[in-house]
């Protein structure tokens, strides 16, 4: 399984992924850990990433970056209209009121949504991430910015399925910094918060967040953003600035070339850099515009004053999130500063002051994001073991449901059913009383963003068929998924009925007929069905709803649904009844409750349909298949051109003895004729030519080259099957106790098979000297590496066959020593045997003396045994 982070910049994109080691930022083709963010689009092909960076200046009108500020968003914006301004492409209105971008490709004028080229740069991502990994991506998680709308995380989830990606999540770009924040720090208190305050300066946008640290856990407690405020900012102040003076000086006026204001802005940006280490810039460029070299110079000072409007914007992030955090200055422990355009030492400044301290850049501005992102998929994968860390992610914004209720006079209803704040996954649900088909509607409310717009989706829920003709009881259940998106995943329509018990005697009562709650009785709602309220009547109750708060749920654990025909009991009591003194158990009428599913129909607004995203991931493939034939046939135009110029050093160097001046001629002009046609008619030709062209040089010059590997190969082959003959016969000759066990007929054998190697090999010899080395060899290496295989494959055998094993021989039979004749003893007396037994230390009887003498049987032996038995 892939464990992989992507972090979409505006500007540039990061891949990072997850080893058994950590998190590693992986290199682009160039060897860069930044990838452009650009496609630009050729007469043949695309070029993506950094060949689209490269190909940007000479094809400003096809080179579409900045994809990100287009995605999702209506072309009627008002950020979007100040955007299009300054890009170079051609952005027009389509049918559904969203941008769509022209560009000429395959030579025609083609149009494309931001949702296809921003699965563009993802399949170039994917192709980084699976060339460094060697294995294929599809699982993946993709960071955010935190003020992305719904529809907005829909295009990058759709832009994902284009590219052949499954995001585990969207992460927010905020949470994700947290994360790698957090995560390796094992200094957290376990009680007291920690409070962090992250401050995102990227290329187009400013995200700020407040965050709380616990051992083993993070909350996020507040967002604040401006969507157009980034580095872009200064470079564009900066670019302004000095067109004006270049129109004033130079009497030219960049705005009337595209590809000067893209020389103007790129050399801007990069002023902007050095200005933020230096106090002052010059800024040359070499011909920008009708043939004029122009130049400039700036200090640091003139740069924040022309920038102060941008600077301005600053602090309104700042004061929102620490008012949304509840928190104070003081309550703030660290100040961290990450993205690209927080190196401007004007906004370090007003941090500064704002916060009292001093920011602090503990991570790296630019890979953060991707590598907590990383970390995120590799703790929603099976496949890594990541230290215990939660995370408590917060959405921003409030989301409501709207209906009209069953009255036509009564004006449309909502409720806030997922507030600012709240926790990311969460499952809700809510009970209508409807007796028809209705819709509910989606939407934002207090966002405080006009950006935004406020109505999301629509849901048609029915149509559904009540009982008794009165109103139905529906329970529908609403999720935020961990995505951000909001969707109504289900609806229930509730069907009661009652159900007459007969009376029983005190007999037959049930044993735990005095318990209040029945074993049928339901054991209560799910963590995600609640009931908080229950109407009173269906006249009073039109349209209402109880709101049921229900636990968080995990978006990568099912949710056990109830069957349609699932009946469930209510609990009601058992009733004890006296007649004519004798005692019956009432039981009343139970209830069943049937659960029946109901068809919940999704419109989502501006959304991309099930069948264009299907078209769209046939144009991808299709583009991706001629991207990947020009690629191969660029390959094949150049491996042409290398043979031409190789083979042409070659014949007059190292190749200059083994051709005749009539073929070194002749191979010469055909070189150059190859040559010429390949920078004229063959300067656009099918990948089949490209083929065929070069079979048909190598025709002639194989040969010759062969002729001189056969010489450079001849002499090392020659040795080994000399030194390989003269081993076999020394052998065969020798003396040696070794080769005593072979046959004297096998090694004859061996001696007459040398000798008849030998002399094949140097009749050969004799042949292949006479001839010049520009003719076709009659000695092949691969004739002597075969003839010294056949005698080492019949030599070896024999000399090489191991001695047989000695015979064993049979021992002498052995003959037994003779017997001493047995005398009777004599009798002794007590006192003689008492001397005797002391004097030879061994018993009379076995066993007796042994045990009596114990360990002294050896220490009192006597030197003579021989006297001491006389």
């Amino acid at each position: 399984m892939s464990v992989v982070g992507f972090d979409l910049g505006n500007e540039s994109c990061i891949v990072a992924v997850a080893r058994q080691r950590g998190i590693d930022v992986v290199l682009n083709e160039e060897s860069k850990r930044e990838t452009p963010a650009i496609v630009c689009f050729g007469d043949k092909q695309r070029f993506i990433g950094t060949a689209g960076a490269a190909s940007s200046t000479m094809n400003p009108k096809n080179s579409i970056s900045q994809i990100k500020r287009l995605l999702g968003r209506k072309f009627s914006d008002p950020e979007l209209q100040s955007d299009l301004a300054s890009f170079p492409f051609r952005v027009t209105e389509g049918p559904d009121g969203f941008p769509l971008v022209h560009a000429r490709f395959l030579g025609e004028e083609r149009t494309f949504t931001p949702t296809q080229l921003l699965a563009m740069v993802l399949s170039n991502l994917k192709g980084i991430a699976e060339g460094n990994l060697k294995a294929a991506v599809v699982d993946c998680c993709i960071g955010i910015p935190v003020y992305f709308s719904d529809l907005q995380r829909r295009a990058v989830l759709d832009a994902a399925t284009i590219a052949g990606l499954r995001p585990l999540r969207l992460f927010h770009e905020t949470t994700a910094t947290a994360l790698a924040y957090g995560i390796y720090k094992t200094d957290l208190p376990e009680h007291d918060q920690l409070n962090v305050a992250f401050v995102d300066v990227g290329h187009a946008s400013m995200q700020v967040s407040i965050v709380g640290y616990k051992k083993g856990q993070l909350k996020m407690l507040s967002h604040a953003y401006d969507r157009s405020l980034g580095g872009r900012d200064f470079d564009e102040a900066l670019f302004k600035h000095f067109a004006a003076k270049f129109k004033e000086e130079y009497k030219i006026d960049v705005y009337q070339n595209a590809r000067a204001c893209l020389r103007l802005r790129v050399a801007c940006e990069k002023l902007k850099k050095v200005l933020s280490a230096n106090p002052e810039a010059p800024l040359n460029i070499e011909c920008l515009m009708d043939e004029k070299d122009v130049r400039g110079f700036i200090k640091r000072e003139e740069f924040e004053q022309i920038s102060a409007p941008v600077l301005e914007r600053v602090k309104g992030p700042l004061e929102k999130a620490l008012a949304e955090a509840g928190l104070t200055t003081e309550n703030v422990h660290f100040v961290e500063v990450v993205g690209s355009g927080s190196r401007v030492p004007a906004i370090i400044k007003i941090i500064t002051e704002f916060f009292g301290k001093e920011p602090r850049r503990t991570m790296n501005a630019s890979e953060c994001v991707a590598r907590g992102c990383a970390l995120q998929c590799a703790i929603l994968s099976p496949t890594f073991k990541v230290r215990e860390f939660q995370v408590n992610e917060g959405f921003p914004f409030s989301i409501a449901l709207s209906w009209k209720p069953d009255s036509q006079n009564s004006g449309p209803q909502h409720t806030v059913v997922f507030p600012k704040g709240n926790a990311i996954p969460s499952v809700k649900a809510l009970t209508f009383y409807r007796s028809s088909t209705f819709e509910v509607d989606v939407l934002y409310v207090d966002t405080g963003d006009t950006q935004i717009p406020q109505k999301i989706s629509t849901y048609t829920i029915g149509p559904f068929q009540p009982s008794k003709g009165e109103k139905a009881k529906l329970k529908v259940k609403v999720r935020l998924n961990i995505h951000g998106i909001v969707t109504v995943d289900s609806a229930m329509m509730l069907d009661e009925e009652d159900v007459e018990v007969p009376v029983s005697s005190v007999n037959e009562a049930p044993k735990d007929a005095t318990k209040m709650d029945t074993d049928d009785a339901p054991s209560g709602p799910s963590g995600t069905d609640v009931n908080m309220q229950e109407p009173k009547s269906a006249d009073t109750t039109e349209g209402a709803t109880a709101a049921e708060n229900g636990a968080q749920e995990p978006e990568e654990k099912s949710v056990p649904m109830e069957t349609d025909a699932k009946i469930v009991t209510d609990e009601v009591p058992y009733l004890a009844l006296a007649v004519d003194s004798e005692f019956f158990i009432v039981e009343p009428s139970k209830k069943k409750v049937k659960k029946i599913a109901v068809p919940v129909n999704e419109l989502v607004y501006g959304a991309l349909p099930a069948a264009d995203l299907e078209k769209a991931v046939e144009k991808e493939y299709e583009m991706a298949l001629q991207d990947r034939v020009m690629e191969e046939t660029k390959e094949k135009k150049n491996a042409v051109e290398a043979y031409v110029y190789d083979m042409r050093n070659k014949l007059y160097d190292k190749y200059n003895d083994f051709v005749t001046p009539e073929e070194k001629e002749g191979l010469i002009a055909r070189l150059q004729e190859v040559e010429d046609w390949l920078y004229e008619d063959g300067e656009d030709e099918t990948k089949g030519v490209y083929i065929a062209k070069l079979e048909e040089l190598k025709m002639i010059g194989d040969p010759i080259e062969a002729r001189y590997k056969e010489w450079m190969e001849r002499g090392s082959a020659f040795d080994q099957l000399f030194y390989c003959i003269n081993s076999f016969r020394e052998a065969a000759l020798s003396n040696d106790q070794k080769f005593e066990h072979i046959d004297i007929s096998e090694k004859q054998k061996v001696i007459n098979e040398c000798s008849e190697a030998e002399n094949w090999l140097r009749e050969r010899k004799q042949q292949q000297d006479a001839l010049p080395k520009f003719a076709n060899p009659v000695l092949l290496v691969s004739d002597l590496k075969k003839k010294a295989e056949t005698l080492d494959r019949f030599c070896k055998p024999i000399m090489t066959k191991p001695k047989p094993a000695p015979k064993p021989q049979t021992p002498p039979p052995q003959t037994p020593p003779p017997q001493p004749e047995t005398q009777a003893p004599e009798p002794q007396t007590p006192e003689q045997q008492q001397d005797g037994a002391g004097a030879t230390g061994e018993p009379a009887s076995e066993g007796g003396a042994q045990e009596a003498s114990g360990e002294q049987m050896d220490t009192d032996k006597p030197e003579n045994s021989a006297e001491a038995s006389a």
